[in-house]
């Protein structure tokens, strides 16, 4: 029998596991490339055995086919180019409009006596109602649809954003004022970056609602376009096309989530 001593020398040399990692799921890309191939399949064996007509579900193949003649003939890319010209003007426009409205909402009274209500009031009504709207104020070109995406994007960003610095903790303001920082001191080194995380999770929701509202204003009077394109292939019947120009959509969405997840961990490493 080891002496008492002799047991608490053991107890304190024992390693403990330690519990304190806390919450930090990972993405794998394992399942997600599992369930992707088993849906593909499920959805070609239906086509295969005729348990979905192929005129109104073209196949997956029958799918790689189309987006492959779209890009020999370059058509695909003067497509992809002009959603992804407007999409980066329109959302650099609504973004840098809804953070100065927000922040300023999340810093100052004045403007969240004025702009809580007028966001409120105006963020529910869709964008896309608007287009008419804006086609008569910028014609019927380039203008109107940038103007409905910046809008679509303008008020979850500042919603966002607002949020994003109403959740920073009073109590790292309270300490910065106590040794004496200027304000715009303050903003710049604890307010702006407690906020950062809230802002750039509004960025993944502001950029698909341009995806959205793209493919929305597209679908008038537009030549290039993968909303155009969608639209064309519709006209025509041409499924294979149509659910072409949607497997791109949907391969958009993928790489701005991608650009937008690297740009929040590089933004975000001192966390």
């Amino acid at each position: 029998m080891k002496p008492p001593r002799a047991e608490a020398q053991s107890d304190a040399d024992r390693k403990v596991p330690f519990r304190g990692g806390g919450f930090a799921p990972r993405i794998t890309r394992g399942p997600a490339v599992i369930a992707f191939a088993v849906l593909i399949a499920l959805w070609q064996a239906a086509v295969s055995w005729r348990i979905a007509n192929p005129l109104f579900l073209p196949s997956p193949i029958e799918i790689g086919r189309a987006l492959y003649a779209l890009a020999a003939s370059g058509e695909l890319w003067l497509h992809i180019a002009a959603s992804l010209r407007r999409i980066a003007i329109g959302w650099l426009l609504g973004t840098a409009g809804g953070l100065a409205l927000g922040v300023a909402i999340g810093l100052f009274g004045l403007a969240r006596s004025v702009g809580v209500p007028l966001v409120s009031a105006l963020f529910p009504i869709p964008k896309i109602a608007l287009l008419p709207l804006f086609i008569l104020w910028f014609g019927i070109g380039e203008p109107s649809k940038v103007a409905t995406i910046a809008l679509g994007v303008f008020f979850p960003t500042a919603v966002a954003a607002f949020g994003a610095v109403d959740n920073v903790p009073r109590s790292l303001i309270r300490m910065a004022q106590s040794f004496g920082l200027p304000f715009a001191d303050i903003v710049r080194k604890v307010v702006l970056p407690g906020a950062l995380p809230g802002i750039l999770s509004g960025f993944r929701i502001s950029a698909s609602i341009a995806l959205i509202l793209v493919v929305a204003a597209e679908m008038i009077n537009a030549q290039y376009g993968i909303g155009a394109l969608v639209l064309f292939s519709g006209n025509l019947m041409r499924t294979d096309q149509l659910l072409a120009g949607v497997v791109v959509l949907s391969a958009l969405g993928l790489v701005i989530a991608f650009v937008l997840g690297r740009l929040e961990r590089r933004l975000l490493r001192w966390r």
